[in-house]
């Protein structure tokens, strides 16, 4: 049986939180392979050992351990909390992608922690993230990855299985009014020439690429809060731009959606067995910000610029990632970032790997794996 336990929201030094005290799966599912897998379509959770990310100041986690008022504290980055692979605290009181593998596999490489710059190698580790960067900014943090794993000694880059997760956008669409070169096309290929790095100097490598949000979300908390929509003014310029319709800003997202998605789509980074891209579109489809029972936006979920995550955010938005990395290509459910209680997923026993374009079409050939 699989044991599944509901989320549970914990209150940390006066900061929301949300963690899944003693969540496991069953024994068979938390496994490792019995020998290191050829295939990254027969990759398990617990094979994963190392973790890296690339992305802007929501993967570095600007102000995620913020207090609510302190403004300020926004400039610095809480790499330990952000939802890819912040590794502070255990699942049991704040979720992320890293603290979830660290369950299946408690040697996991890789993952930042408490506060520091992507320079500081003894916090942020594999976190290549650097606020303010853009799509274009990938390919430099990506050489960047590739540099740290082959200079480690205690990286065997080639034999290893990776996880390298790239969330970006945000800066793109905060400019995308005022630039007219920031398209979506502009936005893919600077994504896709970033994953051939990876794919040409990284064996072994899953990357997991999470969808673009609409950033018209935050119109949505803009409404209930002046303080927000003024320190919006200087951090997207876009988003609180009266000659920018909610509709625009959420088409434009959803055709920055659609060119990421041509990337898994088109195959060029399925011609080997030992790497893929694979999407998380969670984000596609989300039409709110998160919200108290009384229907009021959940200010939880934000740092204290209403525009980044703050913990109880990264947590949410970590749970979102890592269900939709257990379902199958085709069938990824839509997030929800009010926190509902909904179970954080398994692996499924007729298929336990990360789930890839090939092995949920045909997950039978890869079980002997």
């Amino acid at each position: 049986t699989v044991l599944v336990l509901f989320s549970l929201l914990s209150i940390t030094h006066g900061l929301a939180d949300l963690g899944i005290p003693g969540w496991s799966c069953s024994p068979d599912l938390m496994k490792k392979s019995k020998s290191v897998p050829k295939s990254v379509h027969s990759l398990r959770p617990a094979d994963i050992q190392i973790v890296g990310a690339m992305g802007d100041s929501l993967t570095a986690a600007n102000g995620a351990g913020a207090e609510h008022n302190d403004i300020l504290a926004v400039a610095i980055q809480y790499r330990g909390l952000t939802f890819s692979v912040g590794g502070d605290k255990t699942l049991d009181e704040h979720i992320s992608m890293a603290n979830i593998l660290k369950k299946f596999n408690p040697d996991l490489f890789g993952y930042s922690i408490r506060t520091g710059s992507a320079n500081v190698w003894e916090t942020a580790k594999l976190n290549a993230g650097i606020p303010g960067a853009g799509a274009e900014d990938m390919l430099e943090q990506a050489n960047d990855i590739v540099r740290r794993l082959k200079e480690h000694p205690e990286v065997d880059y080639k034999n290893q299985w990776k996880l390298i997760h790239i969330f970006t956008g945000c800066n793109d669409m905060c400019g995308w009014c005022r630039h007219a070169e920031n398209t979506a096309e502009f936005f893919r290929d600077n994504i896709r020439r970033a994953v051939q790095v990876l794919q040409k100097e990284l064996p072994k490598t899953i990357v997991v690429l999470t969808g673009m949000v609409d950033i018209g979300l935050l119109r949505r908390a803009d409404a209930d809060h002046k303080f927000c929509k003024k320190i919006h003014e200087s951090e997207c310029s876009c988003e609180v731009n009266p000659d920018i319709t909610a509709e625009m800003l959420t088409n434009e997202a959803r055709l920055y959606m659609q060119r990421e998605q041509e990337l898994q789509d088109s195959g060029e980074f399925d011609t080997t067995d030992d790497f893929t891209l694979i999407i998380q579109p969670f984000f596609e489809g989300v039409t709110d910000i998160g919200r108290n029972p009384d229907g009021t936006p959940n200010m939880d979920f934000f740092a204290p610029d209403c525009f980044h995550f703050g913990a109880y955010g990264h947590a949410v938005v970590g749970k979102n990632l890592w269900n939709n990395m257990m379902q199958p290509v085709g069938g990824k459910t839509v997030g929800n970032l009010t926190d509902t209680g909904n179970p954080l997923l398994c692996p499924e026993p007729s298929c336990p790997f990360i789930r890839t374009t090939k092995n949920s079409v045909n997950c039978a050939q890869y079980m002997a794996d």
